[in-house]
């Protein structure tokens, strides 16, 4: 399975903001910068991002991004599905046509093992093994997770 660009994006903009951000807004400009994906692409993905709830968004002076849940509750899964819709869909919609003699099962339950998969993985382990690797952070007194 090939991830879109797009959704490459969506997750290094919630590892930046998981990592980096703590409590406070970040504008889009900045993890942007960190990240090297362009601030006006990365506010459409967040727009995304946040009608699945998985950031919330603050106008005005200050403003910027937070997550809407600690890290610990946001998977994998979450954010590719918030911005390519449903594993089931994304795993099967190169096929065009339907064909009898394909193995049509296959495509759900490749969906359910990939999405699973996913779902294991979530930004709090992401920022404890950043962390482990000694991925330099925007802000040295940011949070650090542990167990």
């Amino acid at each position: 399975m090939r991830l879109s660009l797009q959704a490459q994006y969506a997750v290094c903009g919630v590892f930046d903001l998981a990592y980096n951000g703590g409590d406070e807004p970040v504008q889009v400009r900045v993890i942007g910068d960190r990240q090297r994906i362009p601030s006006r692409y990365l506010e459409q993905i967040f727009q995304r991002l946040r009608r699945a709830r998985i950031v919330q968004g603050k106008r005005g002076p200050g403003g910027g991004y937070t997550l809407a849940r600690p890290p610990s509750e946001i998977t994998l899964r979450d954010v590719i599905e918030a911005v390519e819709g449903p594993l089931d869909r994304l795993v099967a919609r190169d096929l065009a046509g339907d064909a009898p003699a394909r193995p049509g099962f296959l495509w759900k339950e490749l969906a359910d093992t990939v999405g699973a998969a996913l779902s294991g993985i979530d930004f709090g382990a992401l920022c404890r093994e950043a962390s482990s690797r000694a991925i330099p952070r925007a802000h040295p007194e940011s949070q650090m997770y542990h167990i």
